[in-house]
């Protein structure tokens, strides 16, 4: 008599745990469902949203997948430098445009691998709006997959210096890094590129539009 009791216990037991666990994965579950995914201003989502009529229309940029400390904003100036230079800050991955006044237009970057960055003084020599992209020898040895694009890649959304490029030189000579667009805005504020500064297309754009040739460039 007393285990056929226990038995049907056990398996009560059994059962009444089952459900439980059940009901906490359902809990689990639903905590899930209610991630709040955050919110942003129709400020920001202008900024960064589709730009149809550009040569090759640029797509909008998901800004859920990104730090809000990498968009566009206005600053007070950090850099010390006078109005109408450009300060790249290595450190914190920030593009600074010097304003009057004390303030900086800052914008989020991304930069060379370990051993392919680049600092110091330097200037924009010129502009390019839709650039093509020549990778430079160096390159095509590390990586020969590239060397299809060594008479270089036509402009478009795929190519790699994006919608927009700013050329930079030092003491008259090309060093082969660029300020320029990226397809692959999930690279900002990370080091993945080839020692060139990566910018959103809608960025890179709006720096365009307020740079002039002959701007001086400090990289720190």
């Amino acid at each position: 008599m007393t285990a056929a009791v226990l038995a049907p216990s056990r398996r009560s037991f059994l059962a009444g745990g089952a459900s439980l666990a059940a009901l906490s994965l359902a809990g689990c579950a639903t905590q899930r469902m209610r991630v709040e995914v955050p919110q942003f201003s129709e400020y920001y989502l202008a900024m960064y949203g589709p730009l149809p009529d550009e040569q090759f229309p640029v797509p909008a940029i998901d800004l859920t997948k990104l730090d809000p400390n990498m968009f566009r904003t206005q600053v007070d100036d950090p850099t010390g430098e006078k109005p109408g230079t450009l300060v790249v800050n290595t450190t914190d991955k920030h593009l600074y445009w010097v304003l009057e006044d004390g303030k900086a237009m800052r914008y989020g970057v991304g930069l060379g691998r370990q051993g392919y960055s680049w600092k110091g003084r330097a200037i924009v020599q010129w502009k390019r709006k839709w650039p093509t992209w020549t990778p430079p020898s160096a390159m095509i040895s590390r990586d020969p997959k590239l060397e299809k694009w060594r008479q270089g890649m036509r402009p478009g959304i795929s190519n790699p210096l994006g919608s927009r490029a700013l050329y930079i030189f030092k003491d008259g000579v090309d060093t082969l890094y660029r300020i320029h667009g990226s397809p692959d805005w999930k690279s900002i504020g990370k080091s993945a590129s080839s020692g060139c500064v990566r910018m959103f297309n809608q960025d890179v754009m709006d720096l365009y539009d307020r740079v002039p040739g002959k701007t001086p460039l400090l990289v720190i």
